[in-house]
């Protein structure tokens, strides 16, 4: 059993995830490709996962078995799938030696892993292309349904933050979780205590956590706990995509839309849609005025998200069935 304690300060620091995280979804889903488990919900998707260049796939499965630890820097958290993947890049070779070590003695290293461990920009840029190709092929279709899917599970949890607090949130995560303040019991992992002295922890609802949550191995890291939202025969759709959209929006245009599916800034929309930036700032201003997408500034930069109407829009969805 994992006993995660808590101090007054963590528990107003705990936080729920505003969606979806690229990477923790990639590395679980990659889990799920590996097993038979929720075929219900997961079986017409494996068959598209696995049309993923079977190259890539081999790469990221040495680094993602089915069950047991997968490297830490795997996920290192991001704003939207560009800064996780640059985030990814810039792991420091020594973390990347120290975990991959400990990874080899839970299964045997290859010659790839050990070019990765040295930190070789050849392994790492092989990393993060075999990541960008999976995500592509496996989750980008499906992505705008995984976002709706954890949007209406964050909606659920901050109403009941709101109405039982952070305690009643953390209570009621998992079936095998309890909270017996101030320390949030989990039994799924080897016996140990987690402090959090202060840092709180972000919960991260996951399409892709089967059953058991899960979370980072090294404690002095930022504490995320990611949890299963559960996902019900029917949850995951393929979006309709670009293909669909084509004719009402043309083809940039839908592009566009499909790429701030994830989240983006305008720097990474333009290199999702191959276009320039005063090209991608000039579709998502047409997007926004559509009631397509949002657009907030983050920083220095600013940030496109999806509206409920573009992610009906992606699903083929009619306004008929929007409102029954």
């Amino acid at each position: 059993m994992l006993r995660v304690h808590f101090t007054a300060q963590d528990l107003a620091r705990t936080t729920i995830a505003a969606g979806p995280d690229p990477l923790w979804e990639v590395l679980l889903s990659l889990h799920q490709t590996q097993t038979r488990d929720g075929q219900a919900t997961l079986g017409n998707w494996r068959r598209r996962a696995s049309r993923t260049p079977r190259g890539d796939l081999a790469l990221l499965r040495e680094l993602a078995p089915p069950t047991g630890y997968s490297p830490d820097f795997l996920t290192p958290g991001g704003d939207g799938l560009g800064a996780s993947l640059d985030a990814l890049a810039s792991t420091p070779p020594a973390r990347l030696q120290t975990e991959l070590a400990y990874l080899a003695t839970r299964t045997a290293a290859s010659p790839w892993t050990r070019d990765l461990g040295t930190g070789r920009a050849e392994a790492i840029r092989q990393l993060t292309g075999a990541v960008q190709s999976y995500y592509d092929t496996a989750l980008r279709p499906y992505w705008p349904s995984i976002r709706r899917h954890i949007a209406n599970d964050r909606a659920r949890r901050v109403d009941e933050m709101s109405r039982t607090g952070v305690e009643g949130v953390l209570s009621g995560l998992h079936p095998h979780i309890r909270w017996r303040a101030p320390v949030l019991e989990i039994l799924d992992f080897a016996n140990a205590d987690l402090y959090l002295e202060g840092r709180g922890l972000v919960l991260q609802p996951s399409f892709f956590c089967w059953e058991a949550p899960t979370k980072l191995r090294d404690p002095s890291l930022p504490q995320t706990l990611v949890y299963s939202t559960a996902p019900p025969p029917g949850a995951l759709e393929a979006s309709s995509g670009p293909a669909g959209l084509t004719a009402l929006l043309g083809r940039t245009r839908a592009v566009a839309l499909e790429a701030v599916a994830g989240g983006c800034s305008t720097s990474e929309l333009a290199r999702r849609c191959g276009v320039s930036l005063a090209s991608a700032s000039q579709q998502a201003t047409i997007l926004r005025e559509a009631g397509l997408i949002t657009t907030r500034r983050d920083g220095a930069a600013v940030r496109h998200e999806i509206t409920a109407l573009g992610l009906h829009l992606l699903n083929g969805r009619s306004f008929s069935s929007r409102l029954s």
